[in-house]
C-alpha cells in the first residue's frame, strides 16, 4: 500500500509488515538513512580521531611538565578574586579559604565580587567583617544590576584591585594554603601570562553523577588542557582555580562577555597575543560537582553553548593567525568539538532503521564500513578516558567501571546539549545560567530540600521518549536475534532514561506541570535579571562596599 500516493519503500513496508525480507531492497528512502546514518558516523570518527590524537600526544609528551621555576626576590602584589551569585551555601567557605592563603598580608587582597539577590549578600558580608577584623585586606563589591554576569563582575573588580596578579576562585572551589605560592614563581617568566591549577573534586562519591562527572573533568585536564600545554599546543584557563598576568587580561582586550565562556573568549584572545599559558597537573584546588541533573545540564550547555559563541567570535582569526598548524588544528577541534551534540540526537533518530538496513545486506557491509566508524567514534572515548585515569589514580581500573554510565550520560543529556549549540551558532542570546551548588563535602550531605533549583523544561519529556522508544527497539532486536548490537542500544536507553527521569524526579517537590516552565535558578521571589548587550566596558554602576 503506497503511503501519500508513492510507492513504498523497502524500510516502511517492514515497518508495516513486519516482515524483514523486504530490507534486502533498498531504494531512495533507504539510501537516505542509510546516507544520513554513516554521515554522522564519519564525522563522529572525525572526533573520535583526535581523542586517539590526544592519548597519543600524552603518551608522547607527558613528562613535559612545566619544570621548577626561578623564583621572585620580592614577591609580587596579589589579588584573589571570589566571583558569586546566590551561593548562600558555600560562599563562607570559600572566603574562609580565601583569606587562609599563605602568602604575605600586605601582598594579598580579596575581593568579594557578589552579584547575589537572596541571602548570599548578608552571609559574605559578615564572612568580609570577620576576616577585616584579623587584619585580612579583604573587601566585599556589591553590584546592584548583575550586567555582563561573572564577566561584568571580574572586570569590575579588576577597575580597583592592587594586584599585580589576579587569582580567581569560584564560590565552590576550596584553595589550598600553599596554592599561591606553588604558583606565583612562574610568572618569573615574563612570557606567563596565566597559570592553571588542575580541579579536584570535593564529592566524587556522592552518585553515579558525581563519579561520571569525575571522570569526565579528569579527562579534561589531563587528556586535553596538560597534553596541550605539554605538546605545544593552545589551552584555555577555565575561569577559577588559576592566576592571570593584570596586564594579560588588559592586552587582550579585558573581559568580555558575548560569549557565555568568558575565561575561553579570553585564553584564545591572549594566546593569539602571545601570552603563555602554564598547566600544573600536580597543583590541585577541589570544588563540589552539581549533584542534580538539571544542574549538570544546565553547566554542560553553558559550556557548549560559550564555545560555539567563542569559535563562531575567534576561530576565523585563529586560522588566519601566524600559529602554527597543529595549534590551528587543536583549536578547531577544541571549538566545534561539540557539535556531537546535535549529531548525536540525530544519530539516536537514525540508528535503528539504518541498523536494521545494514544488518540485513550482510556482515560485509558491516565489518568494512560501520565497525572502523563505530570504533573511530566510540571506543576512542575508552581509551582517551582510561588514560586519565591511569595518569591520576592508583586504583584506576575501580573507576573505570563508571565509563559505561559516563558514555550513557553524555548521550543522554545531548537533546539539551544540541540545543544549546543550536543556539550558540544561531546567535540566540541568553543570560549567564550558573551551576547551584549546596555544600555537600565529602560525598555527605542533602541537597533536595534546599533552594536553587534548575529548570527543567520540555527536554526531559523527549529523553523520557526516546528511552522507551530505545526500549521497544532493543525488545525487537532481541526478538529478530540481532544481539550484537544491544549493548550498545542499551547505553541509549539508559543514558535518555536516566537523563530525563532523573531531571523530573528531581524537580517533584514543585508541581511537575509548574516546573516545566521555570526557567532560572533564583531563590523563590528573586528579581531575573535583564538581557545583557553583547559587549559592555569594563565600568558598572556598581561601587565597593568597604566593611
Amino acid at each position: 500500500m503506497p503511503f501519500f500516493g508513492r510507492a513504498e519503500t523497502g524500510y516502511e513496508m517492514f515497518l508495516r509488515t513486519g516482515n524483514i525480507s523486504y530490507l534486502y531492497e533498498m531504494n531512495g528512502f533507504d539510501w537516505i538513512v542509510v546516507g544520513v546514518y554513516l554521515g554522522i558516523l564519519a564525522i563522529l570518527s572525525f572526533y573520535g580521531v583526535h581523542r586517539y590524537l590526544m592519548t597519543f600526544l600524552y603518551h608522547r609528551n607527558r613528562r613535559n611538565a612545566a619544570g621548577v621555576p626561578a623564583r621572585f626576590e620580592r614577591l609580587p602584589a596579589v589579588t584573589v578574586q571570589v566571583p558569586s551569585y546566590n551561593e548562600m551555601y558555600v560562599i563562607e567557605r570559600a572566603i574562609d579559604a580565601a583569606c587562609a592563603l599563605d602568602y604575605p598580608r600586605e601582598l594579598l587582597e580579596i575581593q568579594v565580587l557578589d552579584d547575589s539577590t537572596d541571602e548570599t549578600e548578608r552571609i559574605a558580608a559578615e564572612a568580609v567583617e570577620r576576616w577585616r577584623a584579623r587584619g585580612i585586606d579583604i573587601r566585599l563589591i556589591h553590584r546592584s544590576e548583575r550586567t555582563g554576569f561573572k564577566a561584568g563582575a571580574l572586570a569590575n573588580g579588576l577597575r580597583t584591585a592592587r594586584g599585580e596578579f589576579i587569582a580567581v576562585f569560584d564560590a565552590d572551589f576550596v584553595p589550598p594554603p600553599d596554592f599561591l605560592q606553588r604558583v606565583i614563581h612562574y610568572f618569573t617568566d615574563p612570557k606567563v601570562g596565566m597559570v592553571q591549577g588542575r580541579w579536584e573534586h570535593l564529592n566524587r562519591e556522592y552518585s553515579l553523577l558525581t563519579r561520571a562527572q569525575a571522570i569526565f573533568l579528569d579527562g579534561h585536564f589531563m587528556m586535553e588542557s596538560f597534553t596541550r600545554f605539554a605538546s605545544g599546543r593552545l589551552f584555555n584557563f577555565n575561569g577559577t582555580a588559576g592566576v592571570l598576568r593584570r596586564r594579560t587580561i588588559e592586552d587582550a582586550g579585558g573581559w568580555e562577555h558575548d560569549t557565555l565562556t568568558e575565561d575561553l573568549d579570553l585564553s584564545y584572545r591572549a594566546q593569539l597575543k602571545g601570552w603563555k599559558f602554564v598547566f600544573l597537573p600536580d597543583v590541585t584546588v577541589p570544588a563540589e560537582l552539581p549533584v542534580e541533573m538539571n544542574a549538570f545540564k544546565v553547566q554542560q550547555c553553558r559550556w557548549a553553548k560559550g564555545a560555539m559563541q567563542t569559535c563562531k567570535k575567534l576561530l576565523p582569526r585563529i586560522l588566519r593567525s601566524d600559529l602554527r598548524p597543529c595549534q590551528k588544528l587543536e583549536a578547531f577541534y577544541h571549538l566545534t568539538g561539540n557539535v556531537s551534540y546535535p549529531l548525536m540526537v540525530l544519530l539516536s533518530l537514525a540508528l535503528f532503521p539504518a541498523m536494521i538496513v545494514r544488518y540485513n545486506q550482510g556482515w560485509f557491509h558491516l565489518l568494512l564500513i560501520d565497525l572502523p566508524l563505530f570504533l573511530l567514534a566510540f571506543s576512542s572515548v575508552t581509551c582517551f578516558y582510561v588514560t586519565s585515569q591511569k595518569a591520576l589514580h592508583a586504583d584506576w581500573y575501580k573507576r573505570i567501571l563508571y565509563l559505561p554510565v559516563l558514555m550513557a550520560i553524555g548521550i543522554g543529556t545531548c537533546v539539551a546539549g544540541a540545543r544549546a549549540v543550536l543556539e550558540g551558532a544561531l546567535g540566540v542570546a541568553s543570560p549567564f545560567v550558573r551551576t547551584p551548588k549546596f555544600s555537600m563535602e565529602g560525598g555527605a550531605g542533602e541537597w533536595k530540600h534546599k533552594k536553587y533549583r534548575g529548570r527543567v523544561g520540555l527536554a526531559p519529556l523527549f529523553e523520557i521518549g526516546l528511552g522507551i522508544g530505545y526500549t521497544l527497539i532493543i525488545w525487537y532486536s532481541w526478538d529478530l536475534g540481532v544481539y550484537g548490537i544491544l549493548p550498545f542500544l542499551g547505553l541509549f536507553q539508559f543514558g535518555f532514561l536516566y537523563a530525563g527521569v532523573a531531571s523530573l524526579a528531581q524537580r517533584m517537590r514543585r508541581p511537575p506541570l509548574a516546573a516545566l516552565w521555570v526557567r532560572d535558578y533564583a531563590p523563590a521571589g528573586a528579581r531575573r535579571v535583564q538581557e545583557i548587550p553583547l559587549r559592555a566596558s569594563a565600568a558598572s554602576n556598581s561601587s565597593p562596599v568597604n566593611l
